[in-house]
């Protein structure tokens, strides 16, 4: 008789349990200051598996100096959970070709491109907004920069 209860116990309490497991959200939408997109940027990025692993990302960004540029971040992340899937390490590399004054047809000085790696830690609320803070040190044909970006947006 105790053998009954004894496994309907354990199968609710099992099922209970996988219903509690936070859902991971694969795509996100974010504003991102300093980091890949230089000075700023608007940014999509979509991880290719159900669980936390490798993403890419395509933004949208700006930088002024002596004149303005446009930055276009083109990247790829790998996020290390830890412990939940709502906290994470977010390492990833970014190339970012930067055009002066918008002009695509560019050439020599008016266009470069940017190498941006980055390690940081990455946080997704339970109202799915997230928020990253990351190292992201800038590196092209003029200098290494040290750098550092902030992000915030949704995910789903």
């Amino acid at each position: 008789m105790k053998r009954p209860f004894f496994l309907l116990f354990i199968i609710s309490f099992f099922s209970s349990y996988s219903f509690a497991q936070e859902t991971f959200r694969e795509n996100s939408f974010y504003i991102e200051a300093f980091g890949s997109g230089l000075f700023g940027s608007l940014n999509y990025e979509r991880q290719l598996t159900k669980k936390p692993g490798i993403g890419v990302r395509i933004g949208a960004g700006f930088y002024a100096e002596k004149a303005s540029s446009l930055t276009i971040p083109v990247g790829l992340n790998y996020l290390f959970p830890l412990k939940t899937n709502r906290r994470f390490i977010d390492a990833g590399f970014t190339v970012s070709p930067t055009y002066r004054d918008a002009d695509f047809r560019s050439k020599g000085n008016d266009k470069w491109t940017n190498f941006v790696p980055s390690v940081g830690y990455r946080s997704h609320t339970k109202k799915d907004w997230m928020w990253r803070i990351s190292i992201t040190p800038v590196i092209n044909r003029f200098a290494f920069t040290p750098s550092a970006g902030f992000s915030i947006g949704k995910v789903f």
